[in-house]
């Protein structure tokens, strides 16, 4: 890999595509019947079982007040590394709508996109433009937040 380049993930989700880089993911795993979390907001989806831990599971849609999809059966969860100590287990997860994609990033192809300027407390940093793609940057250390405060008011299972 040159200088410069950097591998990411690209996530699908319905409306769009989110961008991380390669080191945040853990995994990528099927999508799976999640444990309901009694009080939660609808954005948590519940609980994944994943290497005998129970991993949190969000609606990356939810969280920014869109509308929830239905999973289908290319549904994935892409679970990636928590960058806080807010977490307990340190990894959550991300609905996605369909394959996450990998790719090879290089600076001479993507740019800014300053086109939308997001509320302080969204889940989202920016939006970068990349030859005919603008997937968003996810704000990881707000969904961390998000999830923190959710799972310290559920009730324990």
């Amino acid at each position: 890999m040159e200088q410069g380049e950097v591998y990411c993930l690209l996530i699908p989700l319905a409306d769009g595509r989110l961008i991380v880089p390669r080191s945040c993911v853990a995994e990528v795993i099927g999508h799976q019947t999640l444990t309901q979390m009694t009080g939660a907001p609808p954005w948590y989806l519940g609980l994944a079982n994943w290497n005998a831990r129970h991993v949190p599971v969000i609606s990356f849609e939810g969280a920014r007040g869109q509308n929830i999809p239905p999973p289908t059966g290319r549904s994935r969860i892409v679970l990636l590394h928590a960058l806080g100590m807010k977490l307990e287990g340190g990894i959550f997860g991300i609905a996605a709508q369909g394959f996450p994609q990998l790719l090879r990033l290089s600076l001479d192809v993507v740019r800014a996109d300053d086109a939308q300027v997001y509320p302080e407390r969204s889940p989202i940093l920016s939006r970068v433009r990349m030859l005919n793609e603008a997937p968003w940057i996810p704000d990881m250390e707000r969904l961390e937040q998000m999830i923190a405060e959710e799972t310290s008011v559920l009730p324990q299972r």
